[in-house]
């Protein structure tokens, strides 16, 4: 895994995903899961394209299952963008590292204005 990719659970996820000043990608996922591991070079490309403007987190749905199912995930990989502890945008499957970018930047320049 990158160094800018970070790994969450159930324990501190309010505290670094909800509580972030900057928007936080989280990709939901599990190692059995061949479309999640098919994302995850893209995923790394992503954390280290934005380094500290979006935090990148990794949130495995086996074993923080009630995180899963808060934000309603009957699905993997999803990509969950959040900003200001809110959902912004998710995408649900496996997505290009451009889409992904694309979704990133509409929040980061709205933050900006």
């Amino acid at each position: 895994m990158s160094e800018y990719v970070r790994e969450v659970n159930e324990r501190d996820f309010d505290q670094v995903v909800l509580k972030s000043k900057t928007p936080v990608l989280v990709d939901f996922w599990a190692e059995w899961c061949g479309p999640c591991r098919t994302l995850a070079p893209i995923v790394e490309a992503i954390a280290e394209q934005y380094g500290d403007a979006a935090r990148v987190y990794k949130l495995n749905v086996d074993d923080s299952p009630a995180v899963a199912q808060r934000y309603g995930i009957h699905a993997i990989p999803t990509l969950i963008l959040l900003q200001d502890g809110a959902e912004k945008d998710r995408i649900l499957g496996l997505a290009s590292q451009e889409e992904i970018s694309s979704m990133i930047d509409r929040y980061i320049r709205a933050a900006l204005n």
